[in-house]
Protein backbone atom coordinates (compact mmCIF):
# COMPACT_ATOMS: atom_id res chain seq x y z
CA UNK A 1 0.00 0.00 0.00
CA UNK A 2 1.33 3.59 -1.16
CA UNK A 3 2.20 5.59 1.70
CA UNK A 4 3.75 8.56 3.25
CA UNK A 5 5.48 9.73 6.58
CA UNK A 6 4.09 12.20 8.36
CA UNK A 7 6.58 14.00 10.89
CA UNK A 8 4.64 16.77 13.44
CA UNK A 9 7.76 17.73 15.97
CA UNK A 10 6.73 20.27 18.95
CA UNK A 11 8.56 21.51 22.23
CA UNK A 12 8.54 18.44 24.17
CA UNK A 13 6.64 15.18 21.54
CA UNK A 14 6.74 14.32 18.19
CA UNK A 15 3.25 13.00 16.66
CA UNK A 16 3.78 10.74 13.91
CA UNK A 17 1.55 9.03 11.24
CA UNK A 18 1.73 6.95 8.31
CA UNK A 19 -0.91 8.03 5.77
CA UNK A 20 -2.31 6.68 2.70
CA UNK A 21 -2.99 8.04 -0.81
CA UNK A 22 -6.89 8.87 -0.53
CA UNK A 23 -6.08 10.35 3.53
CA UNK A 24 -6.47 7.58 5.09
CA UNK A 25 -4.36 7.36 8.36
CA UNK A 26 -2.44 3.67 8.64
CA UNK A 27 -0.55 3.75 11.72
CA UNK A 28 0.01 6.50 13.90
CA UNK A 29 2.81 6.89 17.02
CA UNK A 30 4.28 9.55 19.62
CA UNK A 31 7.65 9.97 20.99
CA UNK A 32 9.55 12.68 23.12
CA UNK A 33 12.01 15.18 21.48
CA UNK A 34 14.29 14.88 24.14
CA UNK A 35 15.12 18.57 24.22
CA UNK A 36 16.42 18.57 27.45
CA UNK A 37 19.44 17.01 26.11
CA UNK A 38 19.96 19.39 23.86
CA UNK A 39 19.50 20.29 20.13
CA UNK A 40 21.52 17.29 19.05
CA UNK A 41 19.59 15.01 20.95
CA UNK A 42 16.28 16.47 19.34
CA UNK A 43 17.45 16.23 15.77
CA UNK A 44 19.13 12.55 16.36
CA UNK A 45 15.67 12.19 18.07
CA UNK A 46 13.60 12.96 14.81
CA UNK A 47 15.91 10.96 12.16
CA UNK A 48 16.01 8.13 14.86
CA UNK A 49 11.77 7.87 15.02
CA UNK A 50 11.72 8.66 10.79
CA UNK A 51 13.96 5.78 10.53
CA UNK A 52 11.62 3.30 12.67
CA UNK A 53 8.18 4.99 10.72
CA UNK A 54 9.73 3.91 7.46
CA UNK A 55 10.90 0.18 8.66
CA UNK A 56 7.03 -0.26 10.37
CA UNK A 57 5.73 0.75 6.53
CA UNK A 58 7.86 -1.68 4.76
CA UNK A 59 6.93 -4.25 7.26
CA UNK A 60 3.69 -4.29 7.23
CA UNK A 61 2.89 -2.78 3.74
CA UNK A 62 4.75 -4.47 1.68
CA UNK A 63 6.53 -1.17 0.34
CA UNK A 64 8.84 1.51 2.10
CA UNK A 65 7.16 4.71 2.12
CA UNK A 66 6.83 7.08 -0.91
CA UNK A 67 7.97 10.22 0.80
CA UNK A 68 8.28 12.56 4.13
CA UNK A 69 6.31 15.64 5.38
CA UNK A 70 7.73 16.78 8.44
CA UNK A 71 6.79 20.54 10.60
CA UNK A 72 8.87 21.80 12.76
CA UNK A 73 8.53 25.20 14.97
CA UNK A 74 10.07 28.43 14.76
CA UNK A 75 11.66 29.92 11.84
CA UNK A 76 11.50 27.45 8.48
CA UNK A 77 13.49 27.92 5.29
CA UNK A 78 10.75 25.63 3.25
CA UNK A 79 13.22 26.01 -0.23
CA UNK A 80 16.18 24.88 1.45
CA UNK A 81 14.90 22.73 4.09
CA UNK A 82 16.78 24.30 6.68
CA UNK A 83 15.32 24.37 10.67
CA UNK A 84 16.50 27.78 10.88
CA UNK A 85 15.86 28.56 14.37
CA UNK A 86 13.25 27.47 16.89
CA UNK A 87 13.60 28.31 20.89
CA UNK A 88 12.01 26.01 22.15
CA UNK A 89 14.18 23.42 20.54
CA UNK A 90 17.46 25.41 20.77
CA UNK A 91 18.58 24.59 17.42
CA UNK A 92 20.13 27.08 14.97
CA UNK A 93 20.51 26.37 10.94
CA UNK A 94 19.88 22.71 10.78
CA UNK A 95 19.85 21.24 7.29
CA UNK A 96 17.17 19.30 8.53
CA UNK A 97 15.79 18.01 5.09
CA UNK A 98 18.98 16.70 3.93
CA UNK A 99 19.88 14.91 6.75
CA UNK A 100 16.41 12.94 6.71
CA UNK A 101 16.82 12.44 2.90
CA UNK A 102 20.34 11.01 4.00
CA UNK A 103 19.04 8.35 5.92
CA UNK A 104 16.06 7.29 4.78
CA UNK A 105 17.92 6.68 1.22
CA UNK A 106 18.69 3.66 0.39
CA UNK A 107 16.85 0.21 1.67
CA UNK A 108 15.14 -3.11 0.13
CA UNK A 109 12.46 -1.36 -2.77
CA UNK A 110 14.21 1.45 -3.27
CA UNK A 111 15.60 2.29 -6.31
CA UNK A 112 19.53 2.56 -6.07
CA UNK A 113 20.80 5.82 -5.90
CA UNK A 114 17.05 7.31 -5.68
CA UNK A 115 17.27 10.44 -3.46
CA UNK A 116 14.56 10.14 -1.23
CA UNK A 117 11.56 13.24 -1.24
CA UNK A 118 11.61 14.92 1.80
CA UNK A 119 8.96 17.78 2.72
CA UNK A 120 10.42 20.70 5.38
CA UNK A 121 6.80 22.70 6.89
CA UNK A 122 6.78 25.45 9.50
CA UNK A 123 4.46 23.96 11.81
CA UNK A 124 1.35 26.26 12.06
CA UNK A 125 1.64 26.44 8.24
CA UNK A 126 1.57 22.90 7.79
CA UNK A 127 -1.43 22.80 10.28
CA UNK A 128 -3.16 25.50 8.48
CA UNK A 129 -3.26 23.49 5.62
CA UNK A 130 -4.93 20.77 6.65
CA UNK A 131 -7.40 23.14 8.04
CA UNK A 132 -7.89 24.63 4.71
CA UNK A 133 -7.79 20.96 2.92
CA UNK A 134 -9.45 18.90 5.50
CA UNK A 135 -10.62 20.70 8.18
CA UNK A 136 -12.79 23.96 9.14
CA UNK A 137 -11.57 25.82 5.92
CA UNK A 138 -12.22 23.27 3.31
CA UNK A 139 -13.94 24.82 -0.04
CA UNK A 140 -12.62 28.45 1.22
CA UNK A 141 -10.43 30.19 -1.38
CA UNK A 142 -8.45 32.37 1.23
CA UNK A 143 -8.52 32.28 4.87
CA UNK A 144 -6.28 33.06 7.97
CA UNK A 145 -5.37 30.28 9.77
CA UNK A 146 -4.63 31.48 14.16
CA UNK A 147 -2.61 29.45 15.90
CA UNK A 148 -3.40 30.39 19.90
CA UNK A 149 -1.06 28.10 22.33
CA UNK A 150 2.23 28.69 24.06
CA UNK A 151 2.83 31.67 21.05
CA UNK A 152 0.20 32.80 18.66
CA UNK A 153 1.21 32.15 14.94
CA UNK A 154 -0.88 32.33 11.59
CA UNK A 155 -0.83 30.74 8.10
CA UNK A 156 -2.68 32.73 4.98
CA UNK A 157 -4.33 29.78 2.92
CA UNK A 158 -4.85 31.21 -0.60
CA UNK A 159 -6.68 28.52 -3.36
CA UNK A 160 -5.66 25.45 -1.39
CA UNK A 161 -1.54 26.47 -0.58
CA UNK A 162 -0.18 28.17 2.22
CA UNK A 163 2.03 32.04 1.55
CA UNK A 164 5.44 30.86 2.88
CA UNK A 165 6.39 34.38 2.26
CA UNK A 166 9.82 35.75 0.52
CA UNK A 167 11.90 34.69 4.10
CA UNK A 168 9.96 31.91 5.05
CA UNK A 169 8.20 33.77 7.96
CA UNK A 170 4.58 35.08 5.94
CA UNK A 171 1.85 34.99 8.87
CA UNK A 172 3.72 35.40 11.97
CA UNK A 173 0.81 37.61 13.01
CA UNK A 174 1.65 36.96 17.14
CA UNK A 175 4.66 39.40 16.31
CA UNK A 176 2.71 42.55 15.32
CA UNK A 177 2.76 45.10 17.82
CA UNK A 178 -0.66 45.76 19.25
CA UNK A 179 0.60 47.60 22.64
CA UNK A 180 3.53 49.73 22.09
CA UNK A 181 5.99 49.40 24.63
CA UNK A 182 4.16 46.78 26.40
CA UNK A 183 5.92 43.16 28.08
CA UNK A 184 9.38 41.61 26.29
CA UNK A 185 8.54 39.48 23.77
CA UNK A 186 10.94 36.87 23.14
CA UNK A 187 11.76 37.70 19.23
CA UNK A 188 13.33 40.91 20.97
CA UNK A 189 9.97 43.05 20.26
CA UNK A 190 7.98 44.38 23.46
CA UNK A 191 4.20 44.60 23.20
CA UNK A 192 3.94 42.15 20.48
CA UNK A 193 0.39 40.03 20.40
CA UNK A 194 1.21 37.00 21.57
CA UNK A 195 2.93 38.76 25.18
CA UNK A 196 -0.59 39.58 25.76
CA UNK A 197 -3.38 37.51 24.02
CA UNK A 198 -1.97 33.74 24.05
CA UNK A 199 -2.99 30.49 26.26
CA UNK A 200 0.61 31.38 28.03
CA UNK A 201 -0.05 35.13 28.42
CA UNK A 202 -3.21 34.77 29.88
CA UNK A 203 -1.84 32.04 32.10
CA UNK A 204 0.16 34.12 33.34
CA UNK A 205 -2.07 37.07 33.96
CA UNK A 206 -4.58 34.87 35.86
CA UNK A 207 -2.06 33.56 37.62
CA UNK A 208 -1.30 36.60 38.64
CA UNK A 209 -4.94 37.90 39.44
CA UNK A 210 -5.60 35.03 41.22
CA UNK A 211 -2.86 34.68 43.46
CA UNK A 212 -2.50 30.94 42.15
CA UNK A 213 0.74 30.49 40.79
CA UNK A 214 -0.62 26.92 38.91
CA UNK A 215 -4.01 28.93 37.58
CA UNK A 216 -3.76 28.53 34.05
CA UNK A 217 -5.86 30.13 30.84
CA UNK A 218 -8.36 27.15 30.62
CA UNK A 219 -8.88 27.96 34.33
CA UNK A 220 -9.56 31.30 33.45
CA UNK A 221 -11.96 30.73 30.80
CA UNK A 222 -13.60 28.50 33.26
CA UNK A 223 -13.85 31.37 36.07
CA UNK A 224 -15.21 34.16 33.22
CA UNK A 225 -18.06 31.52 32.18
CA UNK A 226 -18.95 31.75 36.54
CA UNK A 227 -18.71 35.58 36.30
CA UNK A 228 -15.80 35.88 38.21
CA UNK A 229 -14.53 39.22 37.75
CA UNK A 230 -11.32 38.92 38.02
CA UNK A 231 -11.01 36.71 35.24
CA UNK A 232 -13.69 38.68 33.27
CA UNK A 233 -10.56 41.51 33.38
CA UNK A 234 -8.56 39.43 32.23
CA UNK A 235 -9.68 37.98 29.41
CA UNK A 236 -11.10 41.05 28.10
CA UNK A 237 -7.52 42.44 28.17
CA UNK A 238 -6.60 39.25 25.91
CA UNK A 239 -9.76 39.27 23.67
CA UNK A 240 -8.78 43.63 23.28
CA UNK A 241 -4.97 42.64 22.31
CA UNK A 242 -6.58 39.62 19.81
CA UNK A 243 -8.92 41.96 18.35
CA UNK A 244 -6.31 44.55 17.23
CA UNK A 245 -4.10 42.12 16.06
CA UNK A 246 -7.06 40.20 14.02
CA UNK A 247 -8.13 43.62 13.04
CA UNK A 248 -4.23 44.19 11.25
CA UNK A 249 -4.21 40.84 9.67
CA UNK A 250 -8.11 41.20 8.38
CA UNK A 251 -7.18 44.64 7.04
CA UNK A 252 -3.70 43.53 5.11
CA UNK A 253 -5.16 40.12 3.85
CA UNK A 254 -9.04 40.40 3.26
CA UNK A 255 -9.87 36.67 4.28
CA UNK A 256 -13.25 35.17 3.58
CA UNK A 257 -12.46 32.94 6.85
CA UNK A 258 -10.50 32.88 9.74
CA UNK A 259 -9.78 29.49 11.70
CA UNK A 260 -8.79 29.81 15.42
CA UNK A 261 -6.91 26.66 16.72
CA UNK A 262 -4.72 25.75 19.60
CA UNK A 263 -5.40 25.41 23.45
CA UNK A 264 -7.35 29.16 23.82
CA UNK A 265 -9.44 28.51 21.11
CA UNK A 266 -10.82 25.26 23.33
CA UNK A 267 -12.66 28.11 25.30
CA UNK A 268 -15.16 27.77 22.70
CA UNK A 269 -18.23 31.07 22.81
CA UNK A 270 -16.21 32.47 26.13
CA UNK A 271 -13.57 33.25 23.36
CA UNK A 272 -15.75 33.54 20.08
CA UNK A 273 -18.79 35.18 21.19
CA UNK A 274 -16.86 38.48 22.47
CA UNK A 275 -14.20 37.96 19.44
CA UNK A 276 -17.12 38.35 17.05
CA UNK A 277 -18.21 41.09 18.62
CA UNK A 278 -15.13 43.35 19.23
CA UNK A 279 -13.96 42.30 15.65
CA UNK A 280 -17.32 43.45 14.46
CA UNK A 281 -17.19 46.46 16.11
CA UNK A 282 -13.75 47.79 15.14
CA UNK A 283 -14.30 46.99 11.25
CA UNK A 284 -15.25 49.69 9.05
CA UNK A 285 -15.20 49.16 5.42
CA UNK A 286 -13.25 46.14 5.47
CA UNK A 287 -15.80 42.65 4.81
CA UNK A 288 -16.24 41.05 7.88
CA UNK A 289 -14.70 38.00 7.26
CA UNK A 290 -16.55 34.40 9.32
CA UNK A 291 -14.59 33.40 12.27
CA UNK A 292 -14.52 29.53 13.27
CA UNK A 293 -12.98 27.36 15.56
CA UNK A 294 -10.39 24.78 14.20
CA UNK A 295 -11.60 21.30 13.24
CA UNK A 296 -8.78 19.04 13.67
CA UNK A 297 -7.47 19.75 16.98
CA UNK A 298 -3.90 18.27 17.62
CA UNK A 299 -3.82 16.03 14.62
CA UNK A 300 -3.74 19.18 12.08
CA UNK A 301 0.30 19.53 12.02
CA UNK A 302 0.68 15.56 11.35
CA UNK A 303 -2.49 15.69 8.68
CA UNK A 304 -0.61 18.42 7.04
CA UNK A 305 3.07 17.24 7.07
CA UNK A 306 1.33 14.56 5.36
CA UNK A 307 0.00 16.62 2.75
CA UNK A 308 3.32 17.69 2.02
CA UNK A 309 4.58 14.87 1.21
CA UNK A 310 1.90 14.04 -0.87
CA UNK A 311 2.38 17.60 -2.38
CA UNK A 312 6.17 16.68 -3.29
CA UNK A 313 5.44 13.60 -4.95
CA UNK A 314 2.66 15.47 -7.07
CA UNK A 315 5.23 18.01 -8.23
CA UNK A 316 8.10 15.34 -9.00
CA UNK A 317 5.56 13.17 -11.03
CA UNK A 318 4.03 16.53 -12.86
CA UNK A 319 7.62 17.73 -13.77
Amino acid sequence: MRHVIALDVGGTGMKAALVGADGTVLHEARRPTGRERGPEAVVAAILDFAEALRAHGRAAYGEPAAAAGVAVPGVVDETTGTAVYAANLGWRDIPLRALLAERLAGGPGDTAGRPFPVALGHDVRTGGLAEGRLGAGRGADRFLFLGLGTGIAGAIGIDGRIEAGAHGCAGEIGHIVVRPGGPACGCGGAGCLETLASAAAVSRAWAAACGDPSADAAGCARAVAAGDERARAVWRDAVGALTDGLVTGITLLDPRLVIVGGGLAEAGDTLFVPLRAAVRDRLTFQQEPHIVPAALGDTAGCLGAGLLAWDLLSAEVTA
